[in-house]
């Protein structure tokens, strides 16, 4: 049965997208089965790995919505072992139209029951809030990855993600582990940014990651060509940092 991991942080630009789509495109080189759901209306992770977006007449909205069978959604994409369900534009209205829905929280998590065991792991990338799309993410993953951007406001937000964390936990998904922490845009030139892991190692411990995510040019580049970092630069630091990543969560799940 396929893990579901939620890369969830309300904070935008921490690399959540950068993140979903290397460590799919990671996993899927190291012979995972991957499916990644594009659940940001900016759909980044779709364009990010080369879908035309203005082309996506099938995705995360329809599935939402349930007018689409998870089936009707996925296709397949230029990472090996990796296929997606895009997003497109149309997804913003979907907070509004689930609303008054019963079991709102619960759409994607009945949507994507059907293909589990197809895959070894399922990825969400979340939109950047705790909006009710988030929240559906949350209800239907096994846990959640955050990534911390080794910044100044780094911490700030993290406690409100937790505690939404924690009420998923006590009404939607009991069954909710944190992943990990993962420390992102790190550059070791940087007194800050060393401030930031020592930090967050310090106050959680056990939940981050071993594997840190430099900054790097390549990977910053590797978007505007539809590509993740292992196809772009498999050379790079990049590359190797979500590979390393990838490992760590195999190793962990075993």
């Amino acid at each position: 049965m396929g893990k579901i991991i939620a890369i969830a942080n309300q904070k935008g630009g921490v690399g959540k997208t950068t993140t979903s789509v290397n460590l799919a495109a990671s996993l899927g080189v190291l012979e995972k089965k991957v499916l990644l759901i594009d659940a940001d209306p900016q759909a980044n992770a779709t364009s990010g790995l080369g879908i035309d977006v203005e082309t996506v007449e099938n995705g995360t909205y329809q599935l939402l919505e349930h007018t689409s069978n998870i089936s009707d959604t996925i296709i397949d994409t230029n990472a090996p072992n990796v296929q997606l369900v895009p997003a497109h534009i149309d997804l913003v209205a979907i907070e509004i139209e689930l609303v008054d829905k019963d079991q709102r929280e619960y759409m994607l998590k009945k949507a994507v029951a059907p293909i589990i065991d197809q895959y070894d792991y399922i990825l969400i990338d979340c939109a950047p809030s705790l909006g009710l799309l988030t929240l559906n993410a949350l209800t239907a993953a096994n846990s959640v990855a955050i990534p911390i951007q080794c910044e100044y406001f780094a911490l700030e937000g993290l406690g409100k993600l937790l505690n939404t964390i924690k009420s998923v936990q006590k009404i939607h998904n009991k069954n909710l582990d944190i992943e990990g922490l993962l420390l992102t845009m790190y550059d070791a030139r940087l007194r800050l940014s060393n401030q930031v892991v020592e930090e967050v190692q310090k106050h959680f411990n056990e939940m981050v990651f071993k594997t840190i995510i430099q900054r790097n040019v390549r990977l910053s580049e590797a978007p505007s060509y539809g590509e993740s970092i292992i196809n772009y630069d498999a050379s790079s630091k990049g590359a190797a940092n979500y590979l390393s990543l990838a490992n760590e969560i195999i190793e962990k799940n075993k």
